[in-house]
């Protein structure tokens, strides 16, 4: 596994590192925006057009309806520029918009940042409307990937 920034990814219990990005839906978005409103998947993922990552985003769009019938916001992170983020969002007709974390900040501030590598680990944070992780997993490899179900349950699993 490669090596991670020195920074401990946040978990259960934790407050989630709060940021504001510009994301593909041409608006920044600011994680603190939906406390108290929505709970939020921050779903890091480490490069558009890859295998492993098309898949994971593509599922994320075909169950859409199942995280918003839960009432979570489900946002992926990569490293990509927004151009990037927007093309491969259209590509793949996906219905979530992207946030790019370009400079690094939020991969840096969930201790998920693949220092030799500089893009992010794949790596799941649920945020509760109390601004607080209520789940956390980073993946060993970057092959690996939750299903949406075991993430599915992982919410429902904790009471909103």
């Amino acid at each position: 596994m490669s090596s991670l920034t020195t920074v401990t990814p946040p978990a259960a219990g934790d407050r989630a590192p709060d940021f504001t990005a510009d994301s593909t839906s041409g608006q920044p978005v600011t994680l603190s925006s939906f406390q108290s409103k929505k709970r939020v998947l921050i779903a890091f993922f480490p490069l558009a057009f890859t295998s492993t990552c098309t898949t994971e985003l593509c599922d994320f769009s075909a169950d859409f309806d199942q995280f918003s019938g839960k009432d979570v916001e489900v946002m992926p992170i990569s490293v990509d520029s927004v151009p990037t983020l927007r093309e491969f969002k259209a590509k793949y007709h996906m219905r979530v918009d992207l946030v790019s974390d370009f400079k690094r900040d939020i991969s840096r501030a969930y201790g998920v940042l693949l220092a030799d590598k500089f893009y992010s680990a794949r790596a799941y944070f649920l945020v509760g409307l109390d601004g607080r992780i209520e789940w956390a997993h980073v993946e060993t490899s970057a092959g690996l990937k939750r299903s949406n179900a075991e993430i599915l349950e992982q919410i429902t699993a904790v009471p909103a």
